[in-house]
């Protein structure tokens, strides 16, 4: 096979991996491939370090180069399934998808079918030959807004790096529990929550995550927000702006009960205690194209809910202006 039509890829060992095993440093640095699948190619020598073969269990150290030469093949058995999809851009290397809320990215228990995955093989068979059918970021199941898909192993490639070397511009909008009077930074390391396993926080030994955001919009007991990562951890948003005690709104993990601001109208309560998934949105993704080199970027806009939940929170705080005079 061309080099093109091979998973070509190189990483290079940092601090935080030193001293870790070969597969859980490669499982690290290659989340879109699978644990089985990394280990099968240390094996065969696929993946060697310093160009040398070694096995799974085999440390590695600070400045080792990981190199993967491998041969591309069919790695999954989901079927593909004619599901509607919103697709914002596609050509013979990318899916550009805006993903509504209650659609699960991935297959996995529980989600064996319904998923954008299975949509994903049936608009383009083709991405059944690349690790993940193509899949190299997620949005939670709950989270709408645009992401990319793979299309091609050039692209898969591509894209994969500029999420490890975080080139890929991803800027999310949410709508949060209380009031900021600016922007701001938060850097967390994120990890598994210690004691509730299906739950993520801030954790001393975490991965180092890093979260910007700045204000849109205030209301009386909320806030519209933009924010933009600068890493890619599971609930990343959801859980750094719990963590400075600013939760998403109607987010049923981080966010516990729901919160009513004194002189809540009706309308508002109404449309709290109904808006039971985050209100946060990808809003916009900007990457290099793989083949061109080109750098694109797209726009959504917000979901119905959302729009719906910001009109309703603008005129409570209108009211009560108005009230004040």
């Amino acid at each position: 096979m061309t080099a093109a039509n091979r998973i070509s890829e190189s990483y290079v060992i940092p601090p935080e991996l030193s001293d870790r095993r070969l597969d859980q440093a490669a499982a690290t640095l290659m989340p879109e491939h699978s644990r089985s699948r990394l280990q099968s190619w240390i094996k065969s020598g696929a993946l060697t370090v310093n160009g040398e073969v070694r096995k799974p269990r085999d440390k590695v150290m600070l400045d080792d180069r990981l190199e993967l030469d491998a041969e591309p093949e069919v790695q999954v058995t989901w079927e593909a399934e004619s599901i509607s999809l919103d697709i914002v851009y596609e050509d013979e290397h990318l899916i550009v998808i805006n993903k509504p809320a209650g659609l699960v990215v991935h297959p996995a228990a529980g989600h064996a079918a319904g998923t954008l995955v299975n949509a994903i093989l049936h608009h383009a068979p083709e991405v059944e030959n690349l690790p993940r059918a193509g899949i190299v970021h997620r949005l939670d199941k709950d989270t709408s807004g645009v992401m990319v898909v793979a299309r091609s192993l050039i692209a898969h490639t591509s894209l994969v790096n500029q999420l490890q070397t975080r080139t890929m511009g991803r800027e999310y909008e949410a709508v949060i529990v209380g009031t900021l009077t600016g922007g701001g930074t938060v850097d967390a390391p994120i990890g598994r929550h210690p004691r509730e396993r299906k739950k993520m926080a801030v954790v001393a030994d975490g991965k180092p995550a890093v979260t910007h955001y700045r204000l849109i919009e205030r209301f009386e007991a909320h806030t519209h927000v933009r924010c933009k990562l600068e890493s890619g951890r599971t609930h990343q948003i959801r859980v750094h702006m719990a963590h400075i005690k600013h939760p998403l709104v109607g987010d049923p993990v981080y966010c516990g009960r729901v919160r009513l601001p004194k002189a809540a109208t009706a309308e508002l309560r109404d449309v709290l205690s109904k808006f039971h998934r985050q209100a946060l949105h990808a809003r916009k993704l900007t990457l290099v194209h793989p083949e061109s080199g080109e750098e694109m970027s797209w726009e959504t806009d917000l979901p119905e809910d959302m729009v719906r939940l910001l009109d309703v929170l603008r005129r409570h705080r209108d009211e009560l202006a108005q009230s004040d005079f």
